[in-house]
């Protein structure tokens, strides 16, 4: 399905992107960014699924898209975990292969065991759980770079693509590869399954040793830990406050 706009809305243009044949690429500037737009354009009906944005900035490359689920909203949130695998899978395209591309529970993405960005899922307010929404968001922002940010032994928490060495001008080829890796990883989920799909996030989520995990049907990770112990760790709350997200600046938390 593609995007109803037939003209772009102000603060929108068409993206410079080439993307699989269900995507509609824009590009925004200024506020409310590509999370807040995508939500807009999919409450008024003005984009179906397969509109995705980009903000156009330096310091983040920040992107969104609209989905179409087809479940309940208690276990369609589960697409975030898609969404994650896919960013993740961009980023891995575009990096050194020996490093590799892991999650902090459940939205944080780390490089080189440092905070790089994030993802978050967005649903239409008062949507019930056993009811189906009639969209779902799925937004990320990575850092590009942080040459604003001072000096690096300030914050030695986080990383930006420019510091581990990625590609310079990686928006438009990242965001592309991020839709060509968000159809692989529906596909997943329609041919094979759930477990499947959210089997290949958990392939990166970062987990003490000995503990093994899985996801419920409603997002939540079921932890065991060696000693046969097991542990609970809810997804909504999480998805409600964005833990790589500063509350004061709207970005990756430096």
């Amino acid at each position: 399905m593609t995007s109803r706009l037939e003209t772009v809305s102000p603060g929108l243009r068409p993206a410079p992107l080439v993307l699989p044949p269900a995507f509609t690429g824009l590009v925004t500037a200024g506020s409310p960014g590509a999370a807040g737009q995508a939500c807009r354009l999919a409450e008024t009906g003005e984009a179906e699924a397969g509109t995705l944005l980009m903000e156009e900035r330096d310091d983040v490359i920040a992107l969104a898209v609209v989905l179409a689920p087809t479940e309940p909203l208690a276990t369609a949130r589960r697409a975030f975990f898609v969404g994650m695998q896919a960013l993740a899978d961009a980023v891995g395209t575009f990096g050194p292969p020996e490093i590799p591309v892991t999650f902090l529970w459940p939205d944080t993405l780390s490089f080189n065991s440092a905070r790089l960005g994030g993802g978050a899922l967005h649903w239409p307010q008062g949507c019930g759980e056993g009811e189906t929404p009639d969209w779902l968001v799925f937004s990320a922002m990575l850092i590009a770079s942080k040459r604003d940010a001072g000096d690096p032994g300030l914050t030695p928490d986080s990383t930006s693509l420019e510091e581990e060495g990625f590609p310079k001008d990686l928006r438009e080829a990242l965001v592309e590869s991020f839709a060509r890796h968000l159809t692989k990883a529906f596909e997943i989920w329609s041919e094979d399954g759930a477990a499947r799909s959210t089997g290949r996030y958990l392939a990166r989520l970062a987990l003490p040793p000995g503990v093994r995990a899985t996801i419920e049907p409603n997002g939540d990770a079921r932890l065991v830990h060696a000693d046969g112990r097991s542990e609970s760790l809810p997804l909504l709350p999480a998805l409600a406050a964005p833990s790589w997200r500063d509350p004061s600046t709207g970005r990756v938390r430096l």
